[in-house]
């Protein structure tokens, strides 16, 4: 075989350092893009802050007072921008049931409010843990040593509810057989744990954590039934099986609903005071706000970098006549760090700003005013690749003042109208939701008439695509939602 050369012309893509470094600030969260910043900062030092009060930035690098504002000098050395780039504008100055779950079943209840979480972070850093609670009360006893040792050995046992899931022989033949401790020794250890603060602690189960307190509670009619019913019929309850529930007690509806109303107020976790949560902060990439009468998409301050050239040492490379390679390098890398983190913010500026006016009707109206919007829309408005829509999206959050959403949130399947149209999956569920609320408990709504109902506003829902929307809304099916 005679070897030859031969000419061939053929295109690639070849992804440069300064674009994948773009890719990777666009796909981050803001915390993950915080991270990473504050890791070139630690490793180069011709990148800071514009807040640090050392150094002055370069003359011949950008200042970003602004996610739009740059030098001269900067644009000339950047490579061009993106045709559909836009500059951002700055924000405006005044921009600033419960599930019970057992082997009876799954029953709401109402005994813990949710809005609780609101606790701030100091709060939840004063409050003693559930061991430390016990511990204390504990001391004030008059318990042997023995004893004592006996019941710290159980709340350690404890789990984050406050139930003793594991039995009790499983925990005695963990125990040292030299120690010589009965059965029997355990059991009344445990006693002495449910006699503690908060009532139900120690509960081995769901049914014995309600009656625990429910005997604490004074005797009279109410409590008497209460206790039979959660003694003898929870699974009746937790199905709402109130029928059979009248005919097994023999009690009238009156009677029945009292007995419900003080069951329900029963707390099912009484060790959820006491949990050492920490709570998530969100800080919005993007602040909506109506001024003059439009829906306008604003970057938020907090969000954004302000990043400078450290002056010192630009100043000492510019006067080395032969140059220092190392230094060249990281002077352009933060060059290149500063335009991606502006380009970053610009993107997600621009994509936000499509979504919004195109979704100004849920700014308007709410969930239910929602319309059909895909990735593919706003990547064709803009000019954008679908997968760059997509990493601007995720995890990527909008103030409005409906509340905090993902970017992704805007974003959804659509269902036919008998018009034509399209109405969105979003719109859908909140239409579920109002009708499931405004239902009447004694007869609620079966997926069946929920279907039926849009369908005579001119929504074509299947029952099974009704069933779908209203599991992901945590809503119980129609039997579990009758009431007294």
């Amino acid at each position: 075989m005679k070897p030859t050369l031969q000419l061939k012309l053929s295109q690639h893509l070849a992804l440069t350092p300064q674009l994948q470094q773009s890719i990777k600030l666009l796909q981050l969260s803001t915390v993950e893009m915080q991270q990473e910043i504050e890791r070139y900062l630690l490793e180069n030092p011709m990148l800071e802050r514009e807040d640090e009060p050392t150094g002055e930035s370069f003359a011949g690098a950008q200042q970003f007072d602004s996610p739009s504002t740059s030098t001269a000098n900067e644009r000339e050395e950047a490579p061009a921008r993106d045709e559909h780039e836009s500059d951002m504008p700055s924000a405006p100055a005044d921009v600033d049931d419960d599930r019970w779950t057992s082997d009876a079943g799954t029953y709401s209840g109402a005994g813990r409010d949710e809005d609780d979480d609101s606790d701030s972070h100091d709060q939840h850093s004063t409050t003693p843990s559930l061991r430390d609670h016990l511990g204390w009360q504990l001391g004030a006893t008059q318990l042997g040593d023995r004893d004592r040792s006996l019941v710290r050995f159980l709340i350690e046992a404890l789990d984050d509810d406050g139930y003793l899931s594991t039995p009790l022989l499983e925990l005695w033949e963990t125990l040292p057989p030299e120690y010589e401790i009965e059965p029997e020794e355990l059991e009344i250890a445990l006693c002495h744990i449910q006699s503690f603060d908060p009532v139900g602690i120690g509960a081995r189960n769901l049914r014995e954590c309600l009656l625990l307190q429910l005997k604490a509670l004074p005797l009279d009619n109410d409590v008497r039934l209460a206790r039979r019913i959660v003694a003898d019929h929870l699974e009746l309850l937790a199905a709402r099986d109130f029928a059979r529930i009248r005919k097994a007690t023999a009690c009238d509806d009156e009677d029945l609903k009292a007995a419900h109303a003080l069951i329900t107020g029963l707390n099912p976790r009484p060790a959820a005071p006491y949990a050492q949560s920490e709570a998530r902060y969100i800080t919005p990439d993007v602040i909506v706000k109506k001024l003059k009468g439009k829906w306008t998409a604003y970057i938020n301050p907090d969000a954004y970098p302000r990043l400078r050239i450290n002056r010192l040492y630009a100043d000492i490379l510019a006067r080395q006549r032969r140059g220092n390679g190392n230094m060249t390098g990281q002077l352009q890398e933060a060059r290149w760090l500063i335009k991606n983190v502006q380009q970053r913010f610009d993107t997600i500026h621009r994509v936000s700003q499509a979504i919004v006016e195109r979704q100004k009707q849920f700014f308007e109206h709410g969930e239910v005013a929602m319309r059909p919007l895909v990735l593919r829309e706003i990547a064709d408005i803009l000019g954008l690749h679908e997968s760059t829509v997509s990493r601007v999206t995720s995890q990527k959050y909008m103030s409005t003042p409906r509340g905090i959403f993902e970017l992704k949130y805007f974003f959804g399947s659509h269902v036919a109208t008998d018009t034509g149209g399209a109405c969105s999956a979003t719109a859908i569920r909140a239409l579920i939701k109002q009708l499931v609320s405004a239902e009447d408990g004694k007869k609620p709504l079966s997926d069946s008439q929920l279907s039926e109902i849009l369908g005579q506003q001119g929504i074509v829902v299947a029952r099974r695509t009704v069933a779908k929307y209203r599991e992901s809304l945590n809503i119980p099916p129609v039997n579990l939602r009758k009431t007294l």
